[in-house]
């Protein structure tokens, strides 16, 4: 009876100093990073599809190839920890080249009208727009998730709870440009750009002596 009021107390106390909603909040954190790493890794195994469709038509274009496949390799080999701002820095940071490289990749493709019309190749681009989006919606998700764990902790008495049983804020992603980050693009890969409208002809000039 006495263990059992003690139990008791002890999940009054801990219910009312925040310990149980840290745990929420953290278990909604980690549930976030899955989802951001499902849609990173989906993209990653899109490229060597991606590779070996464009260089079925365009093998000449070697430094671009190379490019993306070691950019994909450089992102399968960091180990990111989310709770260290240095590794999460570094994953971002390899992930931005992947997207730049499949990027110069598809500019490219724009000078082969047969791989533009390759139906698998269309097919993968497709399936890179959505996943574009999908990635920026994770991530504004995982934002807002880190941001909502980090100032509940730095509350009083939340604070002192958060202190007494290890945890500590967590570092977040950064946002170089929030527009992009507050609305998922419309990737778009594929779309020529519009020509130029022609300029107006010049007025005739007035007759002589007019």
């Amino acid at each position: 009876m006495f263990r059992a009021l003690i139990v008791l107390a002890l999940t009054v106390v801990l219910s009312g100093c925040g310990y149980n909603t840290i745990q929420q909040k953290d278990e909604a954190v980690n549930a976030a990073w899955s989802q951001v790493l499902n849609v990173y890794k989906r993209r990653a195994d899109l490229v060597p599809n991606l590779v070996a469709t464009v260089k079925g038509y365009a093998s000449h274009e070697q430094q671009v190839l190379v490019q993306v496949t070691e950019a994909r390799s450089k992102v399968g080999s960091i180990n990111v920890d989310a709770n260290d701002p240095a590794s999460l820095q570094q994953f971002e940071q390899a992930q931005g080249e992947l997207r730049g490289a499949i990027g110069r990749l598809l500019v490219v493709s724009e000078n082969y009208p047969q791989l533009k019309a390759d139906q698998g190749f269309l097919s993968l681009q497709t399936q890179l727009e959505g996943t574009e989006n999908r990635i920026t919606v994770e991530r504004q998700r995982y934002i807002t998730a880190v941001q909502d764990y980090n100032t509940y902790l730095r509350q009083f008495p939340t604070n002192l709870t958060a202190k007494m049983f290890g945890y500590s804020t967590k570092p977040n992603f950064t946002v170089q440009n929030a527009a992009e980050i507050q609305e998922a693009p419309k990737v778009d890969f594929g779309q020529p750009a519009a020509a130029p409208a022609p300029a107006p002809a010049p007025a005739p000039a007035p007759p002589a002596g007019g």
